[in-house]
């Protein structure tokens, strides 16, 4: 397979099957290598999360609903289209014949002509169409910048205008590459696997770092840490010297975390399968829990490019984790929530319903205090350029 046909696969999968783009593209890319698999998962991912304002652009040029094209025709123009708009190093007359030939490949000779049509108007009218486009009300933000109208409305409502298309910029960007070593927080060009296979480093962003560090975890404490996987936290706090229990509910998940926390030499942790609305009656009495809770992930969209196509504010589960959570504490404890999302309803909003006295983790972490309730922590991407992430500390 060549790098193109192997996006068109990761593309059509993820909007024709509802898979998810990371793991549609290590299954597609398997004998991809080097300067292929990285072109290959440029593409893909860039038009996966492209794809609002690139259908727009067919629409506008090719002159018919992108709804009603064949899959291949539908995912190939995107992709082919992506090229045009965000590639500079491509030139079109590639773009163009890669294109038609991806819509050949599939066996659709038929439409062969048609996509020739519409990727040469796209060649034409599309930089007059880009350029046409603005930012100025959060549709039209949402449109130019490739959000579901709902996430730029609300940024735009909590964060203001000016920040939320900052926000929504920065997170088309490439995230920052950062690990968590013995020596600190690492912000690298790129991983060497050595690190990985010796266990010096594990790939954690810096936001999600500063999750684990409000924790405080300290040594000898039994910590509590509910929906562990991968393990990054829960290897973060083991390393500060604590007993860890690690709670994964799902088994492949949670054999994966034991794995990393062999590989990172975390001797003091424990993973428990099991869920969490239903611990062992034995979890009880821990110093400290950490609450990471699912969420709408709109913290990490530059990492997870199809999340803001199924992103979902999760309020409800999060206030019932942490209500578990509180009841495994013994009195006096404290229970750390994390989520790396920027919404107030899965952020200050939670906290407030759970009705506990919060902590002061601003004036522990200025830098990051939260712009509107400064004992919370929040990492904004276009701000602190990392990962976005809300962390408050209540005492039980």
């Amino acid at each position: 397979m060549t790098a193109r046909s192997v996006a068109l696969e990761v593309v059509r999968r993820v909007f024709e099957e509802g898979a998810y783009a990371d793991r549609a593209f290590r299954s597609a890319a398997e004998r991809l290598e080097g300067r292929d698999r990285a072109f290959a998962m440029q593409l893909a991912y860039g038009t996966v999360q492209r794809v609002r304002t690139l259908d727009h652009a067919i629409e506008a040029l090719g002159r018919r609903p992108v709804r009603k094209l064949d899959p291949p025709v539908r995912a190939a123009l995107r992709t082919g289209a992506y090229q045009l708009a965000y590639l500079d190093a491509v030139p079109a007359h590639a773009a163009v014949n890669e294109t038609v030939e991806l819509v050949r490949g599939a066996g659709l000779e038929r439409a062969v002509p048609f996509t020739n049509a519409v990727m040469r108007r796209l060649t034409e009218g599309l930089p007059g169409l880009l350029a046409r486009l603005h930012e100025e009300t959060p549709a039209a933000a949402a449109l130019m910048h490739s959000y579901p109208e709902w996430i730029a409305e609300t940024w735009w409502r909590e964060l203001g205008p000016d920040d939320a298309r900052a926000l929504m910029r920065a997170q088309n960007e490439p995230p920052e590459t950062a690990v968590r070593t013995p020596d600190g927080p690492k912000v690298v060009d790129a991983v060497p696997p050595e690190w990985l296979e010796s266990g010096y480093a594990w790939p954690q962003s810096r936001g999600s770092q500063l999750a684990g560090a409000a924790v405080g975890a300290r040594p000898g404490e039994r910590i509590l840490d509910l929906c562990a996987a991968p393990g990054g936290k829960a290897t973060q706090l083991a390393a500060a010297g604590a007993e860890v229990v690690a709670v994964e509910k799902h088994p492949g998940r949670a054999r994966e975390l034991e794995e990393n926390a062999r590989r990172l030499g975390a001797d003091h942790l424990t993973v428990v399968c099991a869920d969490v609305l239903e611990l062992p009656r034995e979890l009880v009495e821990f110093d400290r829990a950490l609450v990471d809770a699912p969420c709408s992930g709109l913290g990490v969209l530059n990492s997870r490019p199809d999340l803001r196509w199924r992103a979902e504010p999760l309020p409800d589960l999060q206030l019932a984790l942490l209500g578990a959570a509180v009841e495994r504490v013994r009195p006096g404890g404290t229970v750390t929530y994390a989520v790396c999302t920027i919404s107030r309803a899965e952020n200050e909003a939670v906290i407030d319903a759970l009705g506990l006295p919060a902590e002061d983790l601003g004036t522990l972490w200025p830098e990051f205090r939260h712009p509107r309730r400064p004992e919370f922590l929040l990492t904004l991407p276009h701000v602190h350029g990392t990962s976005g992430f809300f962390v408050a500390r209540v005492r039980a």
